[in-house]
């Protein structure tokens, strides 16, 4: 089973076109040089000239141009660079609502142009303002106007935005040489599948050249995630991302546009701003610096699948290892029921282990992120074994009380308080993401497989070694009732296509449903 399950998530995919073939360059792709825990943010950081000389030297294998957004952090130095590795520059200018610091940007960026002649082949002036209220479209008309009449005719002036806010300025549009306009499938209002994203992005293109007749229309940023979670159907993954890529560049080529794909490296300081999802759009990998997808190699979501696999498996046989001795030492036989539900427990366990652990690596963000899905997992691999060796003695999950309450009353055995805290620490996390996805959902990731690998087990164990009837306790009520009401709210907002939030849901209910049977005091025989 285990085996089945990881050769159908690792099954490869071969594409009719390479997405990134260094034998047909692509026409531009943006361009941030931050690395690790380097961040735009920081405004005393100066990016060294020899790393985006390493950059632009990689990058001019597989592209023609590169597009940057600002003159901050050292990124001034690209156009130079640029020029030593016959690159491209597309280059931005950030505008916000301070006017003193885009009047020095301006300034900067008009420098740059008048010192890198041939190499700078449009200005950008400003990037989503519009979108995110920093500016009013007559004063941004007015910057745009003033850069033209200084970096001169010889190069066009643009301004960049997502398309709807294009159709809602069209002030802007008369300021212009050419439209740039962002079309991201992925975080559409109402998100494209993966499948659908490159005809979405032709039907808006489309729509644009309508509106715009008279302009040239480049889309300046299209792309797709690689990791981090699904909104409605659609899903960040490397095949995914592939296939995006790969079918946007098709379409390029037979309808005849200019794109600038998003973006050329991961950037891990974006996930603080919107999520894991936010460091994963790049071609290449921001921790090896290597290319996703190397041309005439398969692609598959879990290129380490196999030692994945192999971990499953051992925590497989640990799971029955534990059951097998614990059942030798007793001296009745146990029950059938209790040695299907340490199969379900350890195939379960086993087969979600490398997901996991995947998940754990791409999406835990500092200490906290870390802490939290480190004991998630911790409590995955240790339920599964803990609790089959409570099946087999005749143990039951131990309440809250059992654990936290009066002395008097707390169990004596080791085993149930080991099996107590996991079960605290699972439900304080569970219910800390339930509410999470009520109250602030947007970047939030899906803790389906951990937590599915500590449910499973212990609602099995609820099930069969029930403790004694009695009054049901408080705090396993309030829980219960907050994942339920929770997982409401979060189907009703998510939709039924997001199966990574199905999947979670459920795991809510079968861990309330486990909590709502608890059973506070027990009536001895």
């Amino acid at each position: 089973m285990i085996v089945a399950v990881w050769w159908w998530l690792a099954t490869p995919v071969t594409l009719a076109r390479a997405p990134i073939d260094p034998a047909a360059k692509l026409q531009c792709v943006s361009y941030a040089p931050f690395r690790g825990a380097q961040n735009p943010l920081n405004l005393a950081l100066h990016i060294d000239a020899a790393q985006i000389a390493e950059d632009l030297a990689q990058l001019a294998k597989i592209t023609d141009c590169v597009r940057t957004y600002s003159v901050d952090n050292g990124v001034d130095q690209v156009p130079a660079l640029a020029a030593k590795v016959g690159l491209k520059v597309i280059q931005g200018i950030w505008l916000g609502s301070n006017k003193v610091k885009n009047r020095l940007q301006i300034e900067s960026a008009v420098s740059l142009v008048k010192a890198n002649p041939g190499v700078i082949s449009s200005v950008v002036v400003g990037n989503e303002v519009l979108l995110r209220g920093e500016m009013t479209a007559s004063d941004l008309a007015g910057l745009i106007r003033s850069v033209k009449a200084q970096v001169g005719v010889s190069v066009p002036v643009t301004y960049a935005d997502v398309w709807e806010f294009w159709l809602r300025h069209r002030e802007v549009y008369d300021a212009v040489d050419f439209v740039t306009i962002h079309i991201l499938p992925y975080w559409e209002d109402f998100p494209i599948r993966a499948k659908y994203a490159a005809a979405h992005v032709d039907q808006i293109r489309k729509r644009m050249a309508a509106a715009f007749p008279d302009k040239e229309i480049l889309i300046g940023e299209t792309g797709w995630p690689s990791t981090g979670r699904m909104r409605e159907g659609a899903l960040p993954s490397r095949t995914n991302q592939a296939r995006v890529v790969s079918e946007i560049l098709d379409l390029s080529k037979r309808e005849g546009f200019r794109v600038n794909l998003i973006e050329a490296y991961d950037q891990p300081w974006k996930r603080r701003l919107e999520g894991t999802v936010g460091g994963y759009w790049g071609l290449i990998d921001e921790d090896q610096r290597a290319l996703k997808y190397p041309a005439g190699q398969p692609i598959s979501n879990y290129p380490l699948w196999k030692l994945q696999m192999a971990g499953g498996l051992v925590l497989c046989v640990v799971v029955f290892g534990a059951a097998f001795f614990k059942s030798r030492r007793r001296p009745w036989q146990p029950r059938l029921s209790s040695w299907i539900a340490v199969a379900i427990s350890a195939t379960t366990a086993g087969a979600l282990l490398g997901l996991a652990v995947d998940k754990m690596i791409y999406e835990s963000l500092g200490i906290g992120g870390w802490t939290q899905w480190g004991l998630l997992l911790a409590a995955g691999i240790l339920a599964p074994t803990l609790t089959a060796t409570a099946l087999m003695s005749g143990r039951s999950l131990p309440t809250f009380l059992e654990i936290i309450g009066p002395r008097g009353g707390r169990t004596d055995s080791v085993l149930c308080a080991t099996l107590g805290v996991i079960l605290i620490v699972t439900v304080l996390i569970a219910a800390e993401t339930a509410l999470g996805f009520v109250f602030d959902p947007r970047y939030r990731d899906f803790p389906f497989a951990s937590l599915t690998m500590v449910v499973v087990p212990f609602l099995a164990l609820m099930l069969l070694n029930r403790p004694r009837e009695g009054r049901r306790p408080m705090p396993e009520a309030i829980f219960a009732a907050t994942l339920g009401l929770s997982t409401l709210y979060i189907v009703f907002n998510e939709g039924i296509d997001n199966w990574q939030s199905l999947w979670t849901c459920g795991a809510y209910l079968l861990l309330g449903l486990t909590l709502w049977q608890a059973r506070a005091v027990q009536t001895p025989e």
